[in-house]
């Protein structure tokens, strides 16, 4: 496993600081897409194109699944900017993620 690249550094701090996650986890899935005719186009891209984002947050309670993605979206505007192209939200409350976990777990 290869060291978080710039892009992904900056990502994990900035959702650190936006959500003060009770969970986050970040898989760069750039490798996977390389070959797409946009990634093409910027010569492969830079390796840093593509993220998933796991993240459990209290700002998250109560709010639906748009307005969550619309927070981690806004947080990362600058990103996407800068050459961020897709990025998987899976944005759950504590509760949300307790309720998931103990199903994993049984």
């Amino acid at each position: 496993m290869s060291a978080p690249g710039p892009l992904e550094t900056t990502i994990h701090e900035k959702i650190t600081a936006a959500f003060n996650p009770v969970h986050l986890s970040i898989s760069n899935d750039s490798a996977a897409h390389r070959h797409h005719a946009p990634m093409r186009a910027q010569g492969g891209g830079n390796g840093e194109t593509h993220f998933t984002v796991q993240l459990v947050s209290e700002r998250f309670e109560g709010l639906r699944a748009i307005a969550r993605h619309r927070l981690v979206n806004d947080t990362l505007k600058q990103e996407f900017a800068d050459g961020l192209h897709a990025l998987v939200i899976k944005a759950k409350s504590p509760k949300e993620w307790e309720a998931t976990e103990s199903k994993v777990e049984a």
